[in-house]
Parts: structure tokens; sequence; C-alpha cells
């Protein structure tokens, strides 16, 4: 059971670890690339980074009692982590907007497509690897948190799919269509992280994607 317990710690420790790592290398190209979906999917990373802190400190607590619902802590963090997620929300819209009035164009997708390659193959060893370790706990806020990196799988294939189709035709609307899809996730999880908060659950609502 504790060594059950320390995989899945671990396992916690690399997604906040790389996300951190994903996070720096997506606002820097997307910042001096002008790709506003690849700049978005970085904060984004950021901001679940707190999650994973959060959850983290969760399976910390499993070492010594059955986790049954959120302490202060946990709480706090999805606070942050919903407010994070509507404010991102609120700045990809308005940049959107921004970027279509004056006509900002990327000059490159290319490192949004090898980020979000890089990725899809991360979030699918992670969320597969959570579950595995989930089921054999029999821990339902383990399984929900695996579960949940499936939205972080579903962001990486948006942001491939805007920037492979922005460098094959050049066309800034892709980028543009990337970011409002982002966008739209990020205020889904921003209204869940605080629904998490109110209700005590340990589930995640993307269970049933």
């Amino acid at each position: 059971m504790n060594n059950l317990i320390k995989k899945a710690f671990i396992l916690s420790l690399i997604t906040i670890f790389y996300n951190i790592v994903e996070g720096i290398i997506s606002v820097y190209f997307g910042t001096g690339d002008e790709t506003l979906a690849l700049l978005g999917f970085g904060v984004d990373s950021f901001v679940e980074v707190i999650s994973g802190i959060g959850i983290a400190h969760m399976i910390l607590r499993m070492r010594y009692s059955k986790v049954r619902s959120r302490d202060s802590f946990e709480k706090t963090a999805l606070k942050i982590t919903g407010t994070s997620f509507y404010l991102l929300t609120i700045g990809l819209i308005i940049g959107s907007v921004f970027n279509i009035i004056n006509g900002v164009k990327p000059t490159t997708t290319i490192p949004g497509i090898v980020i979000a390659s890089i990725s899809i193959m991360t979030m699918y060893w992670l969320m597969s690897s959570k579950l595995k370790v989930g089921k054999e706990l029999k821990s339902d806020a383990i399984i929900a948190d695996a579960n949940c990196t499936k939205t972080c799988f579903y962001l990486s294939f948006i942001l491939l799919g805007a920037s492979g189709l922005y460098e094959l035709f050049n066309i800034a609307y892709f980028d543009i269509i990337g970011s409002l899809g982002i966008a739209y996730f990020a205020f889904n999880e921003g209204k869940e992280a605080f629904e998490k908060v109110k209700s005590g659950n340990l589930s995640c609502s993307c269970e049933d994607d």
C-alpha cells in the first residue's frame, strides 16, 4: 500500500515539474513568435502546477488516513486555480480580439507543434499511470485526478491542430481559434474548481468525457 502511495506521489511530482518546464518553454516561444494559442497553453500549464500541488498534498495525507474530503489547503489551491483559469479565459478572449483588429499573425507555430506532440505523449502516460495506481489503491481521489488529466490531453490536441493548420495555410484565424478553444477549456476548469470547493467532492466532472 505504501509503495503505491509513494508511486502516486512521484507521479504528482512529475506532473508538477513537467508543467513548470512546459509552461516556461511555451510562454517563451508563444511570446517570441506571437502565437496566442501557445502562450495560453503555457499559462494554462502554470495554473495546472497550482492544482498539482493540491493533489500532491492530498496524496501525502493518504499515507496516514483514507481521504474522504478536501482539507483547507486543497480548497485554497482550488480557489486560486479557479480564479487563475477565469483570468486566463478573459486574457485569451481579449488577446484574440486584439489580434483580429490589429492583424497580428504568428511568425511560426513549429514550437507549438513540437510542444503539443510531446505533451500528448506525456499526458497519456501520466493519465494511464495514475489510473492504474488509483485502481490498485481503490482510491476515488487518484482515479479522479487521472481522469482530470484528460483535459490537458485535449488541450494538447487543440494546440497541435491550431499550430499545424497555421503552419500549413498561414491563416491567422487558426491560431485565434486555437486560443479560443483553450479559453473554453480554461473556463470549464475554473468553473469545476469552484464547484469542487463548494461540494468538497473528490470526483472530477471530466470523468464522463
